[in-house]
Formats: C-alpha cells, structure tokens, sequence
C-alpha cells in the first residue's frame, strides 16, 4: 500500500518534476503534489494547505533554492526541506544544509531520494512529538508553580529537585535554597523515623494518602500539613522519585481544637445542671414533697437536694399580716 504524501516542489523543469514524482512513486508513496517556480506562488502554496514535504531546485531562472528556503523557514519549518539539483556542488550543498535545508539529492542520483525522504519524513513526526511533550511538560510546569498548594519533586533519597512557588509560600524557602538539600530539614527532631517511613513506602510503590504531620517553616515555626505523597515512576514502571503534594491545615486544627474546648466546656456545664422533670408528689395541706425514699419533706429541702437552686428567706405581705399584725398596723399606718 503506497503512502500518501502531499508534496509541495518549487522547480521551473516539468520534466524533472515527474522524474522525482516517479520516483516517489517507485519507493511506495503517492504524491499530491503542487508545483511551483516563484516566490509568490510558493508563498501562497504555503499559505493555502498543509504540506508534508518540499522539494526544492537550487537554481532557477527567476527564483532558486535560498530564497525557497527562506519562505519555508518563515512559512513551514516544521516540515522537511530537501535540496535535489543537478548544478549544486558539495561546498553549496553544505552552505544550504547549515542555512537549514534538511538533506539535499543530486538529480543524476535520485535513487537516494526516497531513503532521504523517509528519514527526514521520520524525523519530523520525532520532532512534533517531542514539541508536543515540551508544551505539555510546559503546560503541566505552569499548573504546578502557580498552584495553591506546596508541590515539591524528591529523589527516593529525599532531596529536594523541584520546589513550586506554594512550597516558597508554605515554608517560607526559596527553591534555590532547597533544590539539591534533603527535605529532612522540615521534619520536626521529634519525629525522626517519619521520612524514612514514607520513604521506604514510596520505593515499595506505594502512595501516602491523606497524612496529617508537622512541618517546620524557615523560621523554625511548627506548620500542620495535610500531606499526599505519589511515586514518580518512569517508562518502564520503575519507581524513580516522588512527588508530594502539601496543604497547611493550621487554621482548621486550630478551629477544631477551638470547637472541642467548647464542647468540653459545655459537656462540664451540663454536668453542673441538675433538672426536675416528671410528677412531684405534694401535700394539699402542708405542702410537703415525697422524696423517692417515701419521706416528706419541705418543699425547699427538696428542690436544694434534686437541683442547683440555692434560696434566701423573707416573708410575703400576707404572711407578715398573719404573723406580725401589729408590725403590719404600724406599716400601714405609718404609710
């Protein structure tokens, strides 16, 4: 099955077009092609559609190979650009290669032509493959420094090789002042086998998910971190650094331990407060209350003893007239 091959040739000899098109055809593909013989039309060619490859004279009457190669470097530099001229001596030849042409082929020995173009073919789908793993890596590069949260790239021995601008935020520590120093240093003395456990995970192929620790800042200051730590594996499956992804949770374990000393406080309160509930058996004379042992008892006895009601004594108007008459004629008269 022959391959496609949408071919753009700047050559003003119809003659030696075809014999490169046969030529292509003899090694397998199937050319679409456009010819070309002057500046202008090789710029709209250019401009109108895609091409895979161009093929280029080195010298025409009014137009030549330097100057096609200048408006595919402006135009198409993504895709090959082949020399094949029957004039062009090796000195010149290599004058276009260094000006950017990417091979060049001898009109009296085309043969060459087809392993040329599929090498250079070859290596232009290299070449936007690996363009489109730089813009990702590029894009991936940007998401990582401008996130909120610390991101910080580790060896498996715990040095630090990359250190996004949460990680400066974080910790307080530049990257030129981490990269290359083991992160040990943020690890409070008081928990010394933490690192070398999660390490020790991560070459195992496992991940630490959902860990909260402390951390130490630049300053020496105690950080709360929520931490998730990944192993960076490489093409073949094989653990070869980690990847660890921190957020300060300061202000949450703050607004908990907050929020479990009130519920302590309430919890003590609550335990201080006696309630009556239910039906209290009453005398309808004396006013007496049985307790639950079958006594009866003053009514203020028993409320001190069944809550936290404390009382002070004093009469009301009509006991004072029942008790002390003559001390309510003297108020009365008096008023």
């Amino acid at each position: 099955m022959s391959n496609p091959l949408r071919l753009l040739i700047a050559e003003d000899s119809e003659d030696d077009t075809w014999l490169i098109i046969r030529e292509l055809q003899r090694g397998g593909f199937r050319p679409e092609f456009e010819r070309v013989e002057t500046a202008s039309s090789m710029r709209e060619a250019l401009e109108a559609q895609p091409w895979d490859l161009v093929i280029s004279d080195y010298s025409m009457p009014s137009f030549g190979g330097p100057a096609a190669l200048a408006i595919y470097q402006k135009k198409a530099n993504h895709i090959p650009f082949i020399i094949v001229s029957g004039v062009m001596g090796e000195e010149t030849a290599v004058e276009m290669m260094r000006a950017g042409a990417h091979d060049y082929v001898l009109k009296d020995n085309l043969t060459r032509l087809v392993p040329a173009v599929v090498r250079e073919l070859r290596a232009a789908q290299e070449r936007r493959v690996r363009k489109q793993a730089e813009a990702a890596m590029a894009h991936l590069a940007a998401i990582v420094q401008s996130c909120e949260e610390a991101i910080i790239g580790l060896t498996l021995e715990g040095s630090v090789v990359s250190w996004n601008a949460g990680a400066e935020r974080l910790y307080g520590y530049q990257a030129v002042e981490m990269i290359g120093r083991s992160v040990s240093c943020l690890v409070p003395p008081h928990r010394p086998k933490e690192l070398p456990e999660i390490l020790e995970t991560l070459k195992r192929g496992g991940r630490v998910e959902g860990f909260e620790t402390v951390r130490l800042g630049k300053a020496g200051q105690p950080i709360q971190v929520l931490m998730t730590v990944s192993p960076v594996k490489d093409d073949g499956g094989g653990t070869v650094g980690a990847s660890s992804v921190e957020r300060d949770i300061s202000r949450r374990k703050r607004e908990e331990s907050e929020r479990l000393k009130l519920i302590d406080e309430l919890t003590a309160s609550l335990a201080q407060v006696k309630t009556l509930s239910g039906l209290l058996p009453i005398c309808s004379g004396c006013k007496k209350i049985r307790n639950d042992a079958g006594y009866w008892q003053q009514v203020e006895t028993y409320l001190k003893e069944h809550s936290n009601a404390e009382f002070t004594h004093s009469l009301c108007p009509e006991c004072v007239t029942r008790l002390y008459p003559e001390y309510h004629q003297k108020v009365l008269g008096s008023a």
